[in-house]
């Protein structure tokens, strides 16, 4: 579905990624974990094809971003940015139809299928009582579930997600999370993340990817790849693994004074 070859990413006079030779099959659920500023954003932004790698290349289906047109990599992939603006009072169910645009075609206004598409959306979200509201007068957590359900909305095979637990409740960092897992098993789509939080990254992806920020990088899968001595290493910081009830819970250690 995704791969990459010999990928080089700077930033300035520093080297995010070097020779990144990564594949991703159908199907998998990948977590993308690194300290700030350790290149996942500008990563994700290259796999999505809005940002331009240094050297190297990225293909979707075995087809170089390049050769796509943007309507038809629309249809491919969707891409959830870390933060947006609203501008215009849109309502929520116009915001979310803005995604079906790169089925339209010749057509102006959507049809029968993209609202049912929409609602779809919204109520795997939780938020089709927010149908007709104003997207600006939504709160964080409720405008991020409405940009998951647009993603959903344009249901694309391959998932980019730059931390979709961001400004999420609890509960709802569990169940969009679950829900990520779920279309990935059940319906075979292929999802690309990031996100800091090490238990729910372990819990509900198959494999990982981690960045140190200075080109090195270790990718397999979660229980190869999410190991303390690893983690310990890329984040920068002393971490703690324990087993309970057949799960991982990762700590992070506090440095003594």
């Amino acid at each position: 579905m995704l791969q990459t070859h010999d990928l080089l990413l700077q930033a300035g006079s520093r080297t995010l990624v070097r020779k990144l030779d990564w594949r991703v099959a159908p199907g998998e659920c990948w977590s993308i974990i690194g300290r700030n500023g350790a290149g996942k954003s500008t990563l994700l932004r290259t796999l999505a094809g809005l940002h331009r790698a240094d050297a190297g290349t990225v293909s979707v289906r075995g087809r170089e971003l390049s050769s796509w047109e943007p309507a038809e990599l629309a249809r491919e992939r969707a891409f959830l940015a870390q933060s947006r603006h609203d501008a215009f009072a849109y309502s929520v169910l116009e915001t979310v139809l803005s995604a079906r645009h790169p089925y339209h075609a010749s057509r102006y206004w959507e049809g029968s299928d993209d609202h049912h598409a929409a609602m779809q959306a919204l109520e795997a979200m939780e938020v089709a009582d927010l149908a007709a509201r104003d997207v600006r007068t939504l709160s964080g957590g409720e405008r991020q579930r409405v940009a998951i359900a647009a993603m959903l909305a344009q249901e694309t095979p391959l998932l980019l997600l730059d931390e979709p637990a961001n400004a999420l409740d609890l509960a709802h960092q569990v169940s969009t999370m679950a829900l990520l897992s779920r279309l990935c098993a059940e319906q075979g789509k292929t999802v690309v993340m990031i996100g800091h939080d090490l238990n729910l990254a372990h819990r509900i992806s198959s494999h990982a990817l981690l960045l140190m920020g200075d080109g090195r990088w270790q990718a397999g899968s979660v229980d190869a790849a999410m190991q303390p001595a690893l983690l310990s290493d890329y984040l920068g910081h002393p971490i703690e693994m324990l087993e309970h009830g057949g799960r991982r819970i990762f700590i992070p250690i506090e440095k003594s004074r």
